[in-house]
């Protein structure tokens, strides 16, 4: 009889990437790969937080249509309580409207402004939904990783549970002893409680992921079994950074405050008021004279300019100074970007040297086992040895299961900062 320890396989067999958001998940199973899409589709329909952030948009863009107004209308109405005599009576009162409109332009320029403005909030919604999906995509891995290692473990359990009854066989023979036997039971004892207590983090981890898809926190995760690395990289350069929304929001804002400037400078300009007064005349009656008792209308033109305009000047400074500091603001979120990205791609390319590893460590610890398992067929064996062999093939496929949940979230997060 042969008996070998358990391992995942991973094949090395190439796939494409499928990208949901920026969020890239490359699977065996094609089927399978769309769950991970799914969840983040689930997730940015139903998070309030993007919900608030579409209202904060729907708001702005609202402002486009405010931004369409003039002054309000003046009326203006008065009794003459002593009358003022002319040649062809006495004026008994006077109403009016003036209506004043801005300068050519102005509203335009304000409906510009408005629109800028509506546009970086937009930008607002895309930085939200990618840091979501990079938020599900990160945990949907964490838990890849946890119930990879329960399997592992579960397989180990019960291999042990093989050499355990090996061993009973053996201290019938005289070819072991029962320390070799408590030994045993005593590592199956450690692998059950990694078991549960990877279970209690499962639990933890699917309340947090169910949170961010905006549900109760008990609904269960499917997630998938089998998770291959590439066979190669896609290649990804520090250019890609300069499509990420977080850069793009302050090309947005610049364009606000450009916008805001020619807003300035047609408020700056003159105003001019068109309006009417009407003003009734009692007729005289002591005497006829030409167009006795006619009553007045006076159309009346004015202009309001702005002579005193320092506080134009003042917007004007400001918004040169607002420019210079979203382009300071860029520049550092840029140095940050990048920093973020080469650090991802460093320890993406760790996990694939890692992986590689312990892929050869497993090979190795097999070979060893195998001698053992020669040894036994001989009439020896040293379960001392097969404790250590054992615990070495788990680490090692601990270690690559590590390996793999690292090398997807380093790449989900180098597809959020470079993916348009």
């Amino acid at each position: 009889m042969r008996w070998t320890l358990a391992k995942i396989q991973l094949p090395t067999s190439s796939f494409q990437f499928l990208t949901a958001l920026a969020i890239a998940l490359i699977t065996q199973n094609f089927a399978s790969a769309q769950s991970l899409e799914s969840y983040i589709n689930e997730a940015q329909t139903n998070s309030p937080e993007i919900q608030a952030f579409n209202l904060r948009y729907n708001i702005a863009e609202e402002k486009v249509n405010e931004a369409n107004w003039l002054p309000n209308t003046e009326f203006s109405a008065g009794y003459f309580v002593s009358e003022p005599e002319t040649r062809v009576g006495a004026q008994r009162a006077r109403v009016g409207f003036k209506q004043m409109l801005p300068w050519f332009g102005t509203i335009t320029a304000r409906e510009n402004y408005a629109s800028s403005m509506a546009d970086a909030e937009f930008v607002e919604i895309t930085i939200a939904k990618r840091k979501l999906a990079l938020s599900v995509a990160e945990m949907y891995y964490k838990l890849y990783e946890i119930r990879s290692k329960q399997a592992v473990l579960e397989e180990n359990i019960q291999l042990l549970e093989t050499y355990e009854r090996l061993a009973l066989t053996s201290v019938e023979v005289g070819k072991a002893s029962a320390v070799d036997v408590l030994r045993l039971q005593i590592r199956q004892n450690e692998l059950v409680q990694e078991k549960k207590v990877l279970a209690q983090q499962e639990l933890g981890i699917q309340a947090g992921f169910n949170k961010l898809l905006n549900r109760k926190y008990d609904i269960a995760v499917e997630t998938v079994s089998d998770l291959p690395l590439p066979e190669s990289e896609m290649a990804f350069s520090f250019d890609g950074l300069s499509l990420n929304p977080e850069l793009l929001k302050y090309d947005k804002l610049y364009e606000s405050v450009t916008q805001s400037e020619l807003l300035n400078q047609r408020d700056a300009s003159p105003m001019i008021g068109f309006g009417v007064d009407y003003i009734p005349v009692s007729g005289r009656t002591d005497m006829m004279p030409i167009d006795n008792g006619k009553d007045i209308l006076m159309p009346m033109v004015s202009v309001s300019i702005p002579i005193f305009n320092n506080r134009y000047k003042s917007i004007t400074k400001q918004n040169e100074l607002r420019q210079r500091e979203i382009e300071s603001q860029k520049s550092q979120r840029l140095n940050v970007l990048e920093s973020a990205f080469a650090k991802a791609n460093s320890q993406r390319n760790q996990a694939r040297i890692k992986f590689d590893t312990q892929t050869q460590n497993l090979k190795q610890a097999k070979d060893a086992e195998e001698i053992l398992i020669k040894n036994y067929e001989t009439g020896t064996i040293n379960f001392n040895d097969v404790l250590d062999i054992q615990e070495l093939q788990l680490k090692f496929q601990m270690n690559q299961i590590q390996s793999v949940q690292e090398f997807y979230v380093q790449q989900s997060l180098i597809n959020y900062l470079t993916k348009n």
